[in-house]
């Protein structure tokens, strides 16, 4: 009988998720790379976000303690009314679309998120937001397809949303050979702001 290990540890971050007509609108864009890079590690739609604040491994008993303050972050928030728009790559590994829209509160939501985190006793030692949805990574010596993918979204403009809600995810990187996938632990509509 095989006994089934529970890790004391979760590979957690803080992300935006853009609605499913907004991904589907770039998954449509994506067709020709689809076809034209199948040996790419693309990212499962249903995984698309825009990290906030990776936190890296942490002992599953911090999780709890974030609850409260980001739903408490999310309630005063309003919706940030952000769109997808072009590509481009990290180091011809990496494959993203950017994000358009209110980029001064994204970064003032990324920078409060960030303190929130710190005064919850998490040491946070983040690099710059840089606004992104990762797409697909580069197999280990084919990077050639990964600028020439970027390339091919550079006319892609989507549609305006409203990110309504903070997300607290998981993931099970580092797991296994497999796709990293990735699951809400929780998430908060933002309020009104008021």
């Amino acid at each position: 009988m095989k006994h089934q290990t529970h890790s004391t540890t979760v590979r957690v971050f803080i992300a935006l998720a853009p609605p499913d007509d907004a991904k589907e609108e770039l998954e449509r864009a994506l067709l020709p790379a689809y076809e034209a890079y199948p040996r790419m590690r693309w990212n499962r739609i249903e995984d698309w976000h825009i990290t906030l604040a990776f936190l890296g491994e942490l002992p599953v008993a911090a999780v709890p303690g974030l609850r409260g303050p980001l739903s408490g972050l999310a309630a005063i928030r309003r919706p940030l009314r952000l769109a997808l728009r072009g590509g481009g790559h990290f180091d011809e590994r990496v494959l993203w679309t950017g994000i358009d829209g209110d980029l001064d509160g994204l970064h003032r939501l990324a920078s409060e998120v960030r303190s929130l985190v710190t005064e919850c006793g998490i040491p946070y030692e983040g690099r710059p937001l840089r606004p992104h949805l990762t797409l697909a990574r580069a197999r280990r010596g084919d990077t050639a397809c990964v600028p020439e993918a970027a390339a091919g979204l550079s006319g892609f403009t989507g549609r305006p949303w409203h990110a309504a809600r903070l997300h607290l995810v998981g993931s099970n990187i580092g797991r296994g050979p497999g796709p990293i996938h990735y699951r809400d632990i929780e998430s908060w509509a933002f309020g009104d702001g008021d």
